[in-house]
């Protein structure tokens, strides 16, 4: 370091003055409407929030204030009038025209903040999505000797306050006129708004109305009165499908008092994906804050659809999403607690109405079993599984079996299950979504019960040997059909077995694949890639062909002589028992299918062929 840099860094800093950010409104108010906001229908959301807050803010110091909010639209300009707390011109300065400034925090309204909708301070923000102007006039209900004030901005981000005559706002209260930007005219429109008055605070607490037309509509349907049950579930189903469009198998009420949540769940029904993200309605106090909630519920609930009004749970700064936080996770744990109530009541009360949804909704209720034993416990004796004894429940196939055999995979079962079938062996299909981890669940709830996966050890342990004398007759047929299928990395024994029009069964498990599938790698790798895969080589059971000595096709080919005629007949065994195991195939076993084809249609031709030997 030289010494003038030295000195330099050593030289008093001069003291800066501060600066103060400039907000270009304009900019900002792109950023809302492309970014914050999903539509520019959210600025009637705020709109109705800001009277209603201001309504709330003045019945805590005054609690028989009257409370009712009208618009009053017509196309080009929008005018909505609250009897709310109401606003000073020092208060329209200091709260309208600063950002990020709300009368939420204003001194002396702490204590009725709980019961606020907005938080943030950007609400009227918002009206400039769809207008260019924004007059708000307002008369204080704390203040009552103050004049009412009037406050103009543009979207250019000026405003001018002044204060008006008396009777220019007798009473105290809020009126905010809006005038439509061009081309947002349609956003301001008397239908428009009366769509979106009512979708946004259908739930208000306070009496809104769009002219002389109702908004609220009070009590929630959940929440009403009915003459009896069937009435109610009717009434909820009519709900439902004027809500999400489907009219709903069954409801569950969603009343959890702690976490300040009234609502009702919507059974499905038609079945969906588990990887399909639901979407609820979600209220905050009566203001509707998203009809796309996805996080509401456990992932294994999602069977339903819900509507619910909430107290609790905190909005994110655009009030379109749900914050995610620990008061969330708890309400989410308790609504998954009452849609499991509720399951639990079905099967122990109406089974038929279980049966219609299990055999709608089965996946769902197995997602919630794998991680709930109680659930499993409840569910056992009506969950359906596909078995070598039909579609039955865990709980009967049990009873009629010693040990519940199960496979991993559908081509798995689909290899096996007529043979085991056939012996008397039980297996279940595990390869669909869930259902392995429950069969192995099964001994936690049901002791005593013996689960064991079916491999191809398993399956052959119970067919029944040959004669080792008539074996070790058939032994050249047996060493030549060996030796057709080693390269195919596939051995061959011989059994009995039923049913008897089956020639040949194609045996083997994963590890099998697995080594077969490495081995090919192996030799199709370069050698560095071949020595890696090299020393990954396993010492799996390969896959195996079990001939069924009971079959009389598999009697007349063991009766050859021709050992390259004996190739081909294994090699159209092996085929076959991959098509009736429905396997996927190789290029290698399509290439052994084509050749086993071929060659049996030469020998054909050719045993069948003129005297002259003209072929």
């Amino acid at each position: 370091m030289d010494s003038q840099t030295s000195q330099a860094s050593q030289a008093p800093q001069s003291p800066q003055s501060p600066h103060t950010f400039q907000v270009d409104l304009r900019g900002l108010v792109d950023l809302l409407s492309h970014h914050l906001y999903s539509s520019p229908k959210v600025y009637l959301r705020e709109l109705l929030q800001n009277a209603v807050d201001a309504i709330t803010a003045r019945r805590a110091e005054q609690p028989d204030a009257p409370a009712a909010v009208r618009l009053y639209a017509d196309g080009g300009s929008l005018r909505v009038e609250d009897t709310g707390i109401g606003l000073t011109e020092s208060d329209v300065h200091s709260l309208l025209a600063t950002i990020g400034r709300s009368s939420k925090r204003a001194e002396g309204l702490q204590e009725a903040r709980s019961g606020f909708l907005g938080q943030f301070g950007i609400g009227l923000l918002a009206c400039f999505v769809v207008a260019e102007r924004i007059r708000v006039v307002s008369r204080s209900a704390r203040t009552p000797d103050a004049a009412p004030v009037e406050w103009t901005a543009a979207d250019d981000g000026s405003y001018v306050v002044r204060t008006l005559p008396p009777d220019a706002r007798p009473e105290p209260g809020t009126t905010v006129h809006l005038v439509a930007r061009p081309g947002a005219a349609d956003w301001l429109s008397a239908d428009r708004v009366r769509s979106l008055a009512r979708d946004f605070g259908s739930l208000l607490p306070y009496d809104v109305r769009v002219g002389d037309e109702p908004v609220t509509e009070l009590p929630a349907p959940w929440d009403r009165a009915y003459a009896s049950p069937s009435a109610r579930r009717v009434a909820l189903a009519r709900h439902c499908h004027d809500l999400f469009g489907f009219t709903p198998l069954d409801s569950i009420d969603l009343d959890v008092p702690l976490a300040g949540i009234r609502g009702v769940a919507y059974v499905l029904p038609s079945a969906v994906s588990p990887a399909q993200r639901a979407s609820h309605r979600v209220h905050l106090k009566g203001m509707l804050l998203t009809e796309r909630a996805e996080q509401l519920l456990p992932d294994w609930a999602f069977f339903v659809r819900c509507v619910l009004d909430t107290d609790s749970l905190r909005p994110t700064a655009s009030r379109e999403s749900l914050y995610e936080d620990e008061t969330l996770a708890a309400v989410r744990e308790a609504l998954g607690e009452r849609i499991r109530s509720w399951l639990s009541t079905l099967a122990a009360g109406d089974p038929e109405r279980l049966a219609a949804f299990l055999s709608v909704h089965h996946l769902g209720v197995k997602s919630l079993a794998r991680h709930d034993r109680e659930m499993l416990r409840t569910m056992l004796p009506w969950l359906p599984f596909e078995t070598t004894d039909g579609r039955l429940s865990l709980e009967e196939f049990a009873q009629r079996h010693p040990i519940v055999h199960f496979t991993r995979t559908v081509e798995e079962y689909r290899q096996v299950a007529p043979i085991a079938s056939a012996q008397g062996v039980g297996v279940v299909n595990g390869g669909y979504t869930y259902d392995s981890e429950l069969v192995e669940a099964l001994p936690s709830v049901r002791p005593g019960t013996v689960v064991a996966e079916l491999d191809a050890d398993t399956v052959t342990a119970h067919l029944d040997a040959v004669d080792p004398a008539e074996e070790l007759a058939l032994s050249a047929f047996l060493g030549a059909a060996r030796a057709t299928l080693d390269p195919l990395g596939c051995d061959v024994v011989l059994r009995a077995f039923h049913p008897l029009s089956v020639p040949a069964l194609h045996l083997d498990d994963r590890a099998a694949r697995h080594e077969q599938a490495r081995a090919e790698a192996e030799e199709q790798a370069d050698d560095l890639w071949a020595g890696i895969l090299g020393s990954l080589r396993g010492r799996a059971p390969r896959a195996r062909l079990v001939l069924n000595h009971l079959n009389p096709l598999i009697r007349r080919i063991s009766s050859l002589r021709d050992a390259e005629l004996i190739g081909t007949a294994a090699e159209s065994l092996y085929g076959q028992a991959l098509l009736m195991a429905q396997r996927p195939l190789r290029p290698a076993d399509s290439a052994l299918l084509n050749r086993a084809f071929i060659g049996l249609l030469e020998w054909a031709t050719h045993t069948n062929s003129p005297k002259d030997g003209s072929r």
